[in-house]
């Protein structure tokens, strides 16, 4: 099948799925979710929606299992946008990239923080002014300060 007709299915269960779980469902357990991507299988029979679920791991775990229960719903609003022979079969997938992602810049930022510091002290204090970023490095200007 043709990538750009998958590209096009798989942005419009994505499009359904996020608007049914923001403003149409009524379950207390979904709270805080984000549907971040759908891919669909080549068949169109099957559809893995990617979700960013804010919060502890029992409150995703909770989430998670709302929106397992919810599949039918969500498939019936699939069903009524998309004009296709088969209505893909929905599957709840925790997406794992926004946590991994939010745990890399933590990890930047104190790589960064600790040698950022170390970096700052040197070049606060050059040793001389060959070094300085301001100047030439033949030392012409230190020779000569009003440019004459």
């Amino acid at each position: 099948m043709k990538t750009h007709r998958l590209a096009r299915v798989s942005e419009a269960i994505r499009e359904v799925a996020s608007e049914t779980i923001l403003f149409e469902m009524n379950d207390p357990r979904v709270k805080r979710v984000t549907v971040t991507r759908a891919e669909v299988s080549g068949d169109l029979q099957h559809a893995k929606i990617y979700v960013s679920i804010m919060g502890s791991e029992k409150d995703q775990k909770l989430a998670l299992h709302g929106l397992r229960h919810a599949t039918g719903y969500v498939q019936s609003k699939l069903a009524k946008r998309l004009q296709t022979r088969f209505t893909p079969v929905v599957t709840f997938v925790i997406d794992e990239g926004v946590k991994k992602s939010l745990e890399m810049t933590r990890l930047i930022n104190e790589a960064l923080g600790t040698t950022g510091q170390a970096s700052a002290e040197e070049v606060a204090a050059p040793t001389d002014g060959a070094s300085s970023p301001e100047g030439p490095t033949d030392g012409s200007a230190a020779q000569n300060p009003a440019g004459a």
